[in-house]
C-alpha cells in the first residue's frame, strides 16, 4: 500500500498536485479575502508551510538519487546554463514550487494590504490576478492604483 502511494507521486504528479493545488488558495484571495478561513488558511503561513514541506520531500528524494545541487549555481553562468539546469525535471520542480511561493506571498500580501488601508477589493482584483501569472507586474500596478488610491507614494512600510 505505501509502495502504490510512493509509486504514485512521481515529479509529474507532484507537478500536477501543485499546479491545481494552489488554485483555492488564489479563488479565496480573489473571491473572499476577508472571510475567517482565508485569513486562517491562505494569508497565513499555513500555504506556505504546505509547500514547504513539498519542497523537503522533493529535495530529500532527488539527493537521494544522487542529483548534484550544486549545479544550481551553474545558471548564473549564463541563460544557456539555465536553460540546461531546467532540461532536467528535478530541478524544474523545485523553481516550479519556488515561483508558487513567491507569488502566493505577493498574492497574500496585495490582500493584506489593500484591506489595511481600506481600499476596495474590486480595484485590487486585476493585480492579484496578474501576480497569480507574472508576480512583478501584477506587484506594481497594485502599487501604482495604491498610489492614486492612498493619495501619497510610499517606497516603504
Amino acid at each position: 500500500m505505501i509502495d502504490q502511494i510512493y509509486n504514485f507521486f512521481t515529479i509529474e504528479m507532484i507537478y500536477i498536485w501543485l499546479t491545481f493545488g494552489v488554485l483555492p488558495f488564489w479563488f479565496m484571495l480573489l473571491f473572499f479575502p476577508q472571510s475567517k478561513i482565508s485569513k486562517i488558511f491562505v494569508t497565513s503561513i499555513f500555504p506556505l508551510l504546505i509547500l514547504a514541506v513539498i519542497d523537503i520531500y522533493l529535495i530529500y528524494e532527488i539527493s537521494k538519487k544522487g542529483f548534484n545541487f550544486l549545479d544550481i549555481f551553474n545558471l548564473y553562468l549564463g541563460i544557456d546554463e539555465l536553460i540546461n539546469l531546467f532540461s532536467e525535471k528535478e530541478y524544474a520542480i523545485i523553481f516550479w514550487i519556488h515561483f508558487l511561493s513567491i507569488n502566493l506571498f505577493c498574492g497574500c500580501w496585495i490582500v493584506n494590504d489593500y484591506q489595511k488601508i481600506y481600499m476596495p477589493k474590486s480595484l485590487a482584483f486585476i493585480p492579484i490576478v496578474l501576480t497569480y501569472f507574472i508576480g512583478p507586474i501584477g506587484l506594481v500596478i497594485y502599487w501604482l492604483i495604491r498610489i492614486f488610491f492612498a493619495k501619497k507614494i510610499a517606497l516603504y512600510d
